[in-house]
């Protein structure tokens, strides 16, 4: 849904596409760069409740 909505994703699509990436390779990074930014908001949230 982001890839056609989303004006920041769609520039990142596009500058990939740029790159020779396929569709799928496409998807694989940004399913990575989500994973990145949902675990560090849970190693924040975690050190929060340690504290």
């Amino acid at each position: 849904m982001r890839m056609r909505y989303g004006q920041r994703t769609r520039d990142y699509v596009r500058r990939r596409v740029t790159e020779g990436l396929s569709k799928q390779e496409i998807l694989r990074c940004r399913k990575r760069y989500i994973v990145r930014d949902v675990y560090t908001a849970l190693v924040a949230d975690f050190a929060a409740l340690a504290s």
